[in-house]
């Protein structure tokens, strides 16, 4: 699927969270956006100079972040939760990375 696509679908389903999208100018210490609550309210700005690619995965990994998968909130097309699912953040599970013991070698 073409990423402008994915970005209608993607936007569209922020819409539909009550998600503000924004596009704006950033500066290039910032990657290419993200997530953040203005005012109690989520909101994802997004990198106006940045290629459709960088759009959806800044969309994705913001909105993967406020959606619970596996049982969203709102109906989301499965294509939107297969991009979704993508861009997840990964979790560990408790004590990985943990030396036997659970302690830290010193």
């Amino acid at each position: 699927m073409k990423p402008e696509v994915v970005l209608e679908l993607l936007e569209s389903a922020a819409e539909q969270l009550h998600v503000r999208v924004s596009y704006e100018p950033l500066q290039s210490s910032v990657i290419h956006g993200g997530l953040c609550r203005v005012k109690g309210e989520y909101r994802i700005i997004v990198d106006k100079r940045a290629t459709a690619e960088e759009r959806v995965t800044t969309l994705a990994t913001a909105l993967a972040k406020l959606t619970k998968l596996d049982a969203p909130t709102v109906e989301l097309s499965p294509k939107v939760l297969a991009v979704l699912r993508m861009h997840a953040p990964v979790t560990r599970p408790a004590g990985a990375g943990q030396p036997a013991g659970g302690r830290s070698a010193a």
